[in-house]
């Protein structure tokens, strides 16, 4: 995201004991576009007003002032009454986003495709309507006509947004069962952000090469109709992937799409996590998820992180023996630390792989793993060995893994392994052929 011309904002996070952490304020705040250049913290108990307290708001105040800045981001959620609270005591035109309508604003900035617009603007205005309700003058609004009302204005345009939503074609959804027909394993990448989700698609991906960046199709080879055609980004931003991204990959010698998915920040509300539920449909419908965690997290935060992680994935329907656990960034770690992180998660994810993406280590263990989980079945075909028998043989290197292939004076022998459905056709067309 570019920057905001002139953008300038103070962070501001409250705890009940110390230390009061700012840096996930700050990083969602610059990846909305703002420059930081200031924070205000304190450890106490949440005050109802003003959610700070005034003497801390008094203090937040005087920052703002001095920094010029044009907004103020807390790191938690704001009553509507603690937003105008802490407003009314900021500077003329000082804007106040909590945690919430920060992710929403970097979510509109980045929006890029028609389902995520409409997503973005439904997951705003689900937000904006309780704040609508509480500064309604309920008795005003009660002597108006009920159709007029701001409130009612908003209920209408959500129910008209997720009318909108139902009915607009997911491309994803039209090409699954397609993809599987031509023998397609489909993989899925979640994890919160910054945990390497796009890095590793890089790494997993086809003709693509992790430090020269080349784009799928630039090694003499047509990118296959589901791979985007910018690579997948790898920069340390938070909500680097809005909408999903699918790169072709092999894994264990079969063809697989493999999808990244928007990334997960600690924290966030179910009423905005279903908003975004359509990226994680990906992992629903999927063969194998790869759930990447960041391993440099203290162990406490990281199993916190994959407990969610696999709470939101069951709740789009995800099977937990579906789930490989990758703890990405061992690099960053020393000593029995990689050790003490897999034991942190252990009753969590069942055999987690340890991996640094960055470096490649244990992608080959990643990879075993994966193919542990894709649906398999082996045939032994037998064909008479006619022109008619090189069509399956064909069908059979396309869609599926030919692990040996003997050809014989009046049959062909072929050991094959794939999909269920994959193998079974191309036992059915032996079977007819032999016929």
């Amino acid at each position: 995201m570019r920057r905001r011309t002139g953008s300038t904002a103070i962070v501001a996070a409250r705890a009940d004991e110390r230390p009061v952490d700012t840096g996930e304020i700050r990083a969602l705040t610059e990846a909305a576009g703002y420059e930081v250049r200031g924070a205000v913290t304190q450890a106490r108990a949440a005050d109802p007003g003003t959610h700070f307290g005034r003497g801390k708001v008094t203090e937040l105040s005087a920052q703002v002032a001095e920094a010029d800045a044009d907004l103020v981001a807390v790191d938690g959620e704001l009553t509507p009454r603690q937003t105008a609270a802490i407003r009314e005591a900021l500077p003329d035109g000082t804007t106040v986003f909590d945690r919430y309508r920060l992710v929403l604003a970097i979510f509109a900035d980045r929006a890029s495709t028609r389902r995520a617009q409409l997503q973005t603007e439904l997951a705003r205005l689900r937000y904006d309507l309780p704040r609508l309700k509480a500064r309604s003058d309920v008795q005003g609004m009660n002597r108006r006509v009920e159709k007029g009302t701001p409130v009612n204005g908003v209920k209408n345009r959500i129910a008209d947004l997720e009318r909108k939503l139902s009915d607009l074609p997911h491309p994803a959804e039209q090409h699954r069962a397609e993809r599987r027909e031509q023998g397609f394993d489909l993989v899925t990448l979640a994890g919160y952000t910054n945990a390497g989700k796009s890095t590793l698609l890089r790494r997993l991906a086809d003709d693509l090469d992790l430090d020269a960046g080349e784009e799928a199709g630039t090694n003499g080879r047509d990118p296959h109709p589901d791979a985007a055609t910018e690579t997948a980004a790898v920069r340390d931003r938070l909500f680097e992937t809005l909408e999903t991204t699918t790169r072709r990959a092999t894994v264990d010698g079969r063809r697989t799409l493999c999808t990244d998915t928007v990334g997960f920040v600690a924290d966030l509300p179910h009423w905005l996590v279903e908003s975004f539920s359509e990226t994680l449909s990906d992992a629903a419908a999927a063969d194998a998820v790869v759930l990447v965690a960041d391993a440099s997290d203290a162990p406490p935060a990281l199993r916190e992180k994959v407990g969610v992680a696999l709470d939101v994935l069951a709740g789009q329907g995800v099977d937990e023996s579906a789930v490989v656990t990758a703890l990405n960034k061992v690099d960053l770690l020393d000593g029995d630390a990689p050790a003490e992180r897999r034991e942190a998660v252990a009753d969590l994810a069942p055999e987690p792989v340890a991996v640094s993406v960055r470096e490649g280590t244990n992608l080959d263990r990643l990879r075993a793993a994966i193919a542990d989980r894709l649906p398999t079945e082996r045939a032994e075909l037998r064909l008479p060995n006619r022109d008619e028998a090189m069509g399956i043989v064909s069908r059979a290197y396309d869609r599926a893994v030919v692990e040996s292939i003997e050809y014989g004076a009046e049959t062909v022998a072929l050991s094959v392994r794939g999909r269920p459905a994959i193998v079974e056709q191309l036992r059915a067309d032996a079977e007819a052929l032999g016929e």
